[in-house]
């Protein structure tokens, strides 16, 4: 039976935690800044901590912490705090998204005091709990054999055509720090992509000229043909859901960073990216960003060649 500490019990953090007590004999000690995710990992069966220092003492040596924050300041911060609280021999494990090169340089600082770190790329979104989690990991070999039982829990079992490659979980290490983060920007480099093509692919059903039924079409690309995928899957639910043409939601899509690192890695390793990179770009022109491109484009048109232009008109009398 496994031990581990859990910071961060968002959706993801929370489900992983749920999903470790509920399918296993492992512990599981949760802390958050909010008292009712801890209330609610608690009633999912884990030990409730009051703080990082808390946390600390109540875990048994050698320690495994995993973070589960958003990538960026709130996660270096609490890094760097555990990183005083533990002790030589203890691993942390950051599964949020942080960027391969953070991570190698946290590895890198904490060699010092002794204390092991491991990367974790996790796919899953909030179906993880119930399917399971595709993870992506790097680190040292040692501290990832420590952490192998809670992945096994975490992760779903592998297909029979894919046990013999990455065997019968669906985790595998691909390297030193930074290795499991990398493998997991690149995928949601990739996912980008994919989304961006189902998007456009609806979008001209919804624009020609025959009725068609986005819903109908997307559950039955999913029947045998070279299209079918998990996103289609959840692309007929929300046609379902929300109606074929999603009259309530609005197109504002956010992004989290690995699309950005992608290309900026592809780009120094001379790969060209044009996929990733068009959808990137469309997700941003989606937040309103190039309005004002279009705008000048319009001008010159109408400047070099007399086309019309539509003025903007702000409601006002």
């Amino acid at each position: 039976m496994a031990e581990i500490g859990f910071v961060g019990l968002g959706r993801m953090g929370g489900n992983m935690v749920h999903r470790i007590r509920r399918d296993s004999e492992h512990t599981v000690v949760a802390y958050d800044s909010d008292k009712a995710a801890v209330a609610r990992a608690v009633q999912s069966g884990a030990s409730g901590a009051r703080s990082l220092g808390d946390l600390v003492k109540r875990l048994e040596t050698p320690r495994i912490v995993w973070v589960m924050l958003p990538a960026g300041e709130v996660t270096e911060r609490t890094v760097k705090r555990l990183a005083g609280l533990l002790e030589r021999g203890d691993t942390i494990v950051d599964g949020g998204n942080s960027r391969w090169t953070d991570d190698k340089r946290r590895a890198k600082e904490l060699r010092a005091p002794g204390i092991h770190y491991v990367d974790v790329g996790v796919s899953g979104g909030v179906w993880g709990l119930e399917v399971g989690y595709c993870m992506m990991v790097g680190g040292p070999q040692g501290a990832i054999g420590r952490l192998a039982p809670i992945l096994d829990v975490l992760a779903p079992e592998t297909s029979a055509e894919s046990r013999a490659a990455i065997g019968p979980r669906g985790w595998l290490r691909f390297g030193p720090a930074g290795a499991g983060h990398y493998v997991k920007m690149v995928h949601n480099g990739v996912e980008y992509g994919l989304m961006q093509a189902y998007g456009e692919g609806f979008d001209l059903f919804e624009q020609c000229e025959y009725e068609l039924d986005n819903a109908k079409i997307a559950h039955l690309w999913n029947q045998g043909s070279v299209v079918r995928s998990w996103l289609c899957e959840l692309a007929a639910r929300a046609f379902d859901q929300d109606g074929s043409d999603l009259p309530e939601l609005e197109g504002y899509t956010e992004d989290s960073g690995e699309g950005r690192w992608t290309i900026a890695d592809a780009t120094a390793h001379d790969v060209p990216t044009p996929v990733i990179t068009a959808a990137l770009y469309s997700r941003l022109s989606s937040r309103g960003n190039g309005d004002f491109t279009h705008r000048v484009l319009a001008a010159l048109r109408n400047q070099f060649g007399g086309h019309a232009v539509r003025e903007h008109h702000d409601g006002a009398a």
